[in-house]
Order: structure tokens, then C-alpha cells, then sequence
């Protein structure tokens, strides 16, 4: 096994085509999370252009004149710390490979320099790295790949009256607004991409959560990706509006496949009509009329995802590591913290009291709080 190491802008036309290849072979093949926007390969060439830690190792068999039969995207750190690209923003990590590809993950390791390589959102099928999963996790999915009415169908013989709820809640918003609603799948507009990070920022501090977006990098990550439009690779962002007025966006990741959800929000002021279910349900029928196959809504449980999704898929986290010092002390320093969490997101008695505790700590760090117009 041969593996040569660049930095995501050194890859050639050549390498694009071959990787956004195998994406689609994974696909057909049965490994649909490979077609996964977070494993393409610009969302590596991205955070490459935002960060100077990234790198990809291009994996051949045969000596440095074959043909690529692996990509593996990755950070490093000076010491050799390996962390997914984008780790604790990327929904989808791993190699992406030709089928059939197998390897060793210490020979990975040691070509890249790397004496760890930590991961929260490994992809199934990642042979190389299985032995090393500490945990395995749902990612809820939308399956629209036979189209709009064939997945309200699937949501229907789940909950009949719940699906006609949700399904009714667009004109319930528009009956209580008087006004018409109207949702844009492919918004172009870049002030309505600093509205919708305007509102998770404000999300993050309500809920006592640390805010992604007071992160430069970050910024020019999403501002990036807002303006890559490829066919095999593009930033999407989705509003729905009431009137003029918008009240929900979400700006995510997509491939021919795969609609993969990231940033979502909306303006408070029309929370008890939930925005957010109207709004996904409308880039469902968006993704279906697209000719995409999925929406992934992202590993966690959440009510929202329980109700539309129809399906899961399953990421995994852990280490891989190879015996080095620097690999014992990074293991050690955050595996306390990765348990703890893990611990609490699984077991309802001890979330709830932790959310209540975020959204406190919230509430104390914006108040005094804006008082927002509803709707008219």
C-alpha cells in the first residue's frame, strides 16, 4: 500500500473525479453513506481553505503510478493528533474508498504521520477503524428516493394523524399570519445566510450552548460553502418566508445523493406554529423533485427527527491509535469529557435536567432578552 500525503488544494482535477467517483460507486453499491456531503471532496478542500491543519492521504496499491483506490481527509496536529476534518462540525467521517478496499489502520497511521486519529461520526462499513469504536449511534434519515408522496406514504403508516398535523401546519402558519407562505428550496441571498447564523448564534446562547459561529473560521467555513455550486458538490440554503418575512432557514451540505442537515433555525416570534417541521418538510419534497435519494438529519434524538424520519443509518466514534506517548496523554485528556456527555445524551433523567441547567446558564447570559414581533 502506497500513501501519499498532500494538502486538499495540491489534488488534482484528476483526484476530484476520482473520489466524487467513488462516492457515487459507494452509493450503488450499498454503502449509501459515502455519498455523504461531509465525506466530498470539497468539504475537505473547505476546511483546507480555512484551516492550515488539513491534509489527505491518497491510498494506491501498486506503487505511485496506480490508480487511487482510497481518500482518507484529516487534521494534524504538529505532535501527529489526527482528528476527522471538521471534527464536532462534520456529520460524516471516515475513508472513501473503492469497494472491496481494505487496509490496515496502524500502516494508515504511520503514513500520515499520525500517532491518533480521533473520530465522532464514522461512517458504517470503515473496516479499518471498526476495531476501535467506543460507541455507535442513530443518524435519523428522510428516505425520499421514490419521491415526495412515496415518503409522505411511509410517514403515514407510521402515525396517519400525526403526519396530517404536521402536513397542516404550513396552512395553520399562514391562516394565523395572514399572509402567504412561500419557501425557497436554493436561496441565493447572502444576507439571509447572516439572518440564519444571526439566529443559531442567538439559539446557542438561549440554550447554554457554545456558539460555533463566534468562531472566524467557522464563518468563512459556512460563507465558503454558501458559495461553492458544483454538481457533485454544493452549499444549499432553504427558507421558508411569510410574506417578505422569513421564518425559518437551514443551510446544509449536498451531494446527487444525499441532503445532509447542519445549521437550522427560526425567528421565535412563530414557534408555536413549528417552523422548523414546515420547513423540513418542504426541503424533503425539495431534495425528492432534486433527484436525491436521502436527507440526513444528523446523529442525535431529538423530537423533530423521530417524527420525519423513516429510517437510520449509524455513525460510530472512538480512537485509533498506534503506542506513542502523544496518543496515551490526547486519549486521556478526553475521554472523561467525550463519557460524561455520552452519558447524559443517553438517558433522559439525567438530559432533560442538563438542558434545563444550558438554558439557565442561557437566559442568565442574555438577559436582558429582546422582546420579538409575532406574526401579524
Amino acid at each position: 500500500m502506497d500513501i501519499t500525503v498532500y494538502r486538499p488544494e495540491k489534488l488534482t482535477a484528476d483526484d476530484h473525479a476520482a473520489w466524487t467517483m467513488m462516492q457515487s460507486k459507494g452509493f450503488a453499491d450499498g454503502s449509501p453513506q459515502l455519498a455523504n456531503p461531509f465525506l466530498a471532496p470539497g468539504f475537505a478542500l473547505a476546511v483546507g481553505n480555512c484551516r492550515r491543519d488539513v491534509r489527505v492521504a491518497v491510498v494506491r496499491e501498486g506503487g505511485t503510478a496506480a490508480q487511487p483506490v482510497a481518500y482518507f481527509p484529516y487534521q494534524r496536529t504538529p505532535a501527529g493528533v489526527g482528528r476527522a476534518v471538521g471534527l464536532g462540525l462534520s456529520d460524516c467521517q471516515g475513508i472513501v474508498h473503492v469497494p472491496g478496499f481494505r487496509c490496515d489502520a496502524q500502516e494508515l497511521l504511520r503514513g500520515c504521520g499520525l500517532a491518533i486519529w480521533e473520530f465522532d461520526h464514522l461512517a458504517e462499513g470503515q473496516q479499518p477503524f471498526e476495531p476501535s469504536v467506543t460507541g455507535t449511534y442513530p443518524s435519523p434519515v428522510m428516505d425520499v428516493s421514490d419521491g415526495w408522496d412515496a415518503y409522505v406514504a411511509q410517514l403515514r403508516a407510521r402515525s396517519g394523524r400525526g403526519t396530517r398535523v404536521r402536513l397542516a401546519l404550513e396552512r395553520k402558519l399562514a391562516r394565523a399570519a395572514g399572509e402567504e407562505v412561500r419557501y425557497v428550496h436554493d436561496e441565493r441571498d447572502p444576507a439571509m445566510l447572516g439572518t440564519l447564523m444571526e439566529w443559531k448564534s442567538a439559539q446557542y446562547r438561549r440554550t447554554g450552548r457554545s456558539d460555533r459561529f463566534a468562531h472566524p473560521w467557522i464563518c468563512e467555513l459556512v460563507d465558503q460553502l454558501f458559495n461553492t455550486r458544483t454538481e457533485s458538490f454544493a452549499g444549499l440554503l432553504s427558507v421558508v418566508y411569510v410574506g417578505d418575512r422569513p421564518a425559518a432557514a437551514h443551510f446544509g451540505l449536498r451531494t446527487p445523493h444525499v441532503l445532509s442537515c447542519w445549521f437550522t433555525a427560526y425567528d421565535p416570534a412563530f414557534a408555536k406554529y413549528s417552523p422548523g417541521i414546515v420547513l423540513h418538510l418542504r426541503m424533503a419534497r425539495g431534495a425528492a423533485e432534486d433527484g436525491l435519494a436521502q436527507v440526513d438529519l444528523g446523529r442525535g434524538q431529538r423530537e423533530h427527527k423521530e417524527v420525519l424520519k423513516t429510517g437510520e443509518v449509524h455513525v460510530s466514534e472512538g480512537w485509533v491509535t498506534r503506542p506513542h506517548p502523544v496518543a496515551v496523554a490526547h486519549r486521556a485528556r478526553r475521554a472523561p469529557a467525550r463519557a460524561l456527555r455520552n452519558t447524559v445524551v443517553a438517558r433522559p433523567a439525567l438530559r432533560r435536567p442538563a438542558d434545563r441547567i444550558l438554558k439557565a446558564v442561557g437566559k442568565a447570559r442574555t438577559w436582558p432578552s429582546t422582546v420579538t414581533r409575532g406574526p401579524r
